[in-house]
């Protein structure tokens, strides 16, 4: 599955000038991608205090709740949530996070659910900062129905512009042929990973719908030629991208 779960299960903020080459305008929204492992059954709990208190709080503080989506298969089903916040600027970020932490409502919250359910997270959130591409579609709200496929490509050195020209001006079109919805395409914005990482969200009727359209794109010769053509130098990516497949938290905000 995907590298920054299971190797590390660590992303971590990129940002150099080959990412921002490609990404949005410095004054655009800022992005983070977050990552919780909770302890064995606590989930629900974890779910349960996103739900009742912690959006809510989330945007008191200034802080826009995009998506959240609990991933569908083992060894994440059961213990993870990942979820997307839209901050102004990494200043207001910072500021929204410490005003948040401080807010004595949300220590109340926190202490009130540890009572209850005892510790719930297993350890630290992990958390990414991003910048959208400039070629990424409008990032809204989820859909329920549909189910999403969370991806990330390593290039190797000095590649990821070549990789987001290839996605600009060929991916995309491609991937809506065969029924994979954009979502949204980021750039980490901190080092030390900034010139080498893609991060993106498909959109889909279901895991089964995807393999196929992915089986399909794969075969299509346009897509073959354009690879060949693009790859001409050497590969793009360090290895094969996989997917994580994500279904829709019945709290999230959606479209």
């Amino acid at each position: 599955m995907l590298r920054f779960f299971f190797a590390a299960l660590c992303l971590l903020s990129l940002v150099a000038g080959n990412a921002m080459s490609t990404s949005a305008l410095a004054d655009d929204p800022v992005y983070e991608l977050r990552i919780y492992t909770s302890n064995p059954d606590k989930l629900d709990a974890l779910n349960e205090r996103f739900r009742n208190h912690t959006l809510k709080l989330f945007e008191r503080h200034g802080m826009k709740n995009i998506g959240y989506w609990i991933p569908t298969e083992p060894p994440l089903a059961g213990t993870h949530l990942i979820y997307l916040l839209e901050h102004a600027s990494r200043d207001a970020a910072k500021a929204s996070w410490q005003a948040f932490l401080n807010d004595p409502e949300w220590k109340q919250v926190a202490a009130d659910s540890e009572k209850q359910h005892g510790k719930i997270l297993a350890k630290k959130p992990e958390s990414i900062f991003l910048a959208k591409t400039d070629y990424s579609t409008k990032i809204g709200n989820p859909d329920r129905e549909k189910t999403y496929v969370l991806r990330e490509y390593t290039t190797p050195e000095g590649k990821l512009d070549y990789l987001n020209a290839r996605f600009r001006d060929h991916t995309l079109e491609l991937f809506k042929k065969y029924g994979l919805e954009s979502y949204g395409y980021w750039v980490p914005v901190d080092l030390p990973q900034s010139g080498n990482t893609l991060i993106y969200l498909l959109e889909v009727p279901s895991k089964e719908a995807a393999e196929k359209s992915f089986a399909e794109f794969r075969a299509d010769p346009v897509w073959q030629e354009v690879k060949k053509t693009t790859e001409k130098d050497g590969p793009l990516t360090t290895q094969p991208p996989q997917s994580l497949f994500l279904k829709v938290a019945d709290y999230s905000p959606v479209k």
